[in-house]
């Protein structure tokens, strides 16, 4: 994600923030991956990011990638990834889509993400010509409605006696996609809970009606407060110091269509962690109660040596 704006010289005015639309549109252009040849696309880079590249973006950017490939009568229904190397803010990625399968009712395509020469993620994807079927889906939890609710950076404010500068300048940002917890994290004295996680999302602005950009925003979305959910009960974050934090792989499946401009909910848990990883299920709800999309993850979560 974006980095901190830098600290205004004395006497220099601070600069404007972002509006909300202007930050979509970023997030947008940042999914619009470029073809290059046959089969062979180029992510865009992060406007301001620095380090690692947040693994959701890859994610999304290989499904836009793969998506160019299918006509739009079949919509994405899954996606599996795996991470093996992660990303550098500093150099593009380069996604290469092997056209596995196309049938009647479904299309298979396989992505490898590439970067200075070497993989870093491989993912296979799955799109599916629309029909009818037996349904059923499970319930939608009761928790309160988003408006009832703070943002998270509002949260993360409210503790900033508590919090480092640098750290608070970064975790509040202006960011895409705005997040409304049930319940707030805390992040430097993390308490043990039961593992699981409801929180409210949404892009911040209007995307248009463009079904494979709503895909593509929610497949991003995915990867944000899932892999924490496995360290509820342990009383431990991603800014423990003896822990060391990964995503080892990840899995989407896309049910109904949706919007993701409109509140959706991300509810999380974890049925088991154990030899250094954790694992994390995720669904993810309309106001109304329908079941939209499932989610999987499983990541690195090793004690270390201080």
């Amino acid at each position: 994600m974006n980095g901190s704006a830098p600290t205004p010289a004395e006497g220099e005015k601070p600069r404007p923030l972002p509006t909300p639309e202007k930050l979509v549109e970023r997030l947008t252009r940042l999914l619009d991956v470029e073809e290059i040849d046959a089969n062979l696309y180029r992510g865009p880079q992060q406007p301001g990011g620095r380090g690692r590249v947040f693994g959701g973006q890859v994610i999304a950017q290989a499904l836009v990638a793969a998506t160019r490939t299918v006509g739009a009568e079949r919509p994405a229904h899954s996606l599996h990834a795996y991470f093996m190397r992660p990303g550098d803010e500093d150099y593009p990625i380069v996604y290469q889509v092997f056209r596995d399968y196309d049938g009647r009712s479904f299309a298979t395509r396989r992505i490898m993400a590439i970067q200075k020469g070497q993989p870093i993620l491989n993912m296979a994807a799955s799109f599916q010509v629309r029909e009818e079927g037996l349904s059923h889906r499970a319930e939608m939890p009761k928790v309160p409605q988003p408006e009832d609710l703070t943002t998270e950076t509002e949260q993360l404010r409210q503790s900033k006696e508590d919090l480092p500068e640098q750290f608070l300048r970064w975790a509040t940002r202006p960011r895409p996609i705005e997040i409304r917890p049930v319940e707030p994290r805390m992040v430097l004295k993390p308490e043990k809970r039961a593992p699981q996680h409801y929180s409210w999302f949404r892009a911040a602005a209007p995307i248009g009606d463009d079904p494979g950009l709503h895909r593509a925003i929610l497949a991003f979305a995915s990867d944000m407060a899932l892999l924490g959910t496995c360290m509820l009960p342990h009383g431990v974050n991603w800014m423990t110091p003896s822990i060391q934090t990964a995503s080892l792989d990840h899995a989407v499946w896309m049910h109904e269509d949706f919007r993701a401009d409109e509140w959706l909910l991300y509810a999380t848990d974890s049925p088991w962690s154990g030899h250094a990883r954790g694992f994390n299920r995720g669904l993810v709800f309309t106001r109304d109660g329908r079941l939209v999309a499932s989610t999987a993850q499983e990541g690195l979560v090793r004690l270390r040596q201080r």
